[in-house]
């Protein structure tokens, strides 16, 4: 992904991280839990779950990455060379919950990001979740929080088998968590109906300060570990639309999730970054025939913007 993204033509400006600061990694995550993770590592690596395995360089890997993330906030916020970032990161961070690593993920990268933002002065924080994949972590990170809108589309009935479309938080953060949950085999003109009817609105009543987007690329056609139908101009085309949910100070910070077809993964990454630089998407393809039929999709968002209309005027 980086030799693509090295290779490409794009005018980029390339930062490195330090460790993300413990007073921001011990308030998304429980001291004890970080300490397990760096304990683990030191003694040369354990498994936290089936999917989630910490090695000796794991817990080194991690606090950078979401350092990177914090980083890329403070660019975006603060150095004046651009309105948006991205943190070209591993591990993944959605699923990390606030004492358990899985899915992948030790710390939640994207949260980090939130949290930087608000003490950066940030009063609404937008997290945009387009990975494969439901971010259990972020939405359970931010479940009580009204001060940062958590929007995830993910597909249905898959791993780890949280975020129904009924599901708006609790607390002061009902309202705030917005699921969107799509059937197996959705494109690119499945996602672009929902970003234009719910994400979109969603930025405009919401107005966030920041974008942080949980940009997985795991929902691209034939990804081993999604079954989604998304081609490398649709991302192209929901980066355009995020920065339209951004609103007028356009400032967004991407974090990589998932994404394991390395090549069509370094394409939609350059995809990202090239409309994140101000470039317009591509002309969109025609469906392609195995796609789910888009009135499927369309019964979905008019579900869901019924719904959020006891929250938000959408």
């Amino acid at each position: 992904m980086l030799d693509a993204v090295e290779g490409s033509e794009l005018d980029l400006i390339k930062v490195t991280a330090d460790p993300v600061p413990d007073d921001v990694l011990f308030a998304v995550h429980e001291e004890p839990y970080v300490e397990m993770v760096r304990s683990h590592a030191r003694s040369g690596g354990g498994i936290l779950d089936p999917d989630t395995v910490v090695s000796a360089s794991s817990y080194d890997a991690a606090v950078l990455a979401a350092g990177a993330a914090v980083a890329a906030v403070a660019q975006v916020l603060h150095a004046g060379v651009g309105t948006a970032a991205f943190a070209a990161v591993r591990p993944p961070g959605h699923h990390a919950l606030p004492a358990r690593g899985m899915g992948f993920c030790l710390f939640n990268n994207a949260a980090c990001a939130a949290l930087a933002a608000r003490r950066h002065g940030c009063e609404r924080v937008m997290i945009l979740d387009w990975d494969v994949h439901h971010g259990n972590g972020t939405q359970e990170i931010f479940y009580r929080d009204g001060s940062v809108l958590y929007v995830s589309l993910h597909q249905e009935n898959w791993y780890p088998g949280t975020g129904p479309w009924s599901d708006f938080g609790g607390g002061a953060g009902e309202g705030f968590t917005v699921n969107v949950p799509l059937p197996a085999q959705t494109g690119d003109e499945g996602y672009r109906l929902v970003f234009e009817e719910v994400v979109v609105p969603l930025g405009a009543a919401f107005r966030p300060d920041l974008l942080v987007i949980s940009a997985g690329y795991d929902a691209q056609r034939g990804d081993p570990l999604g079954g989604m139908l998304v081609s490398t101009g649709g991302f192209a085309m929901m980066t355009e639309l995020a920065r339209q949910a951004a609103g007028s100070s356009r400032r967004i910070t991407a974090v990589l999730e998932g994404g394991y077809h390395l090549q069509p993964l370094a394409q939609s990454v350059v995809a990202t970054l090239d409309v994140l630089s101000g470039n317009p998407a591509p002309a969109a393809t025609p469906s392609a025939a195995d796609e789910i039929p888009y009135r499927v999709i369309a019964e979905r968002v008019k579900r869901t913007r019924s719904a959020l209309r006891n929250y938000w005027n959408i």
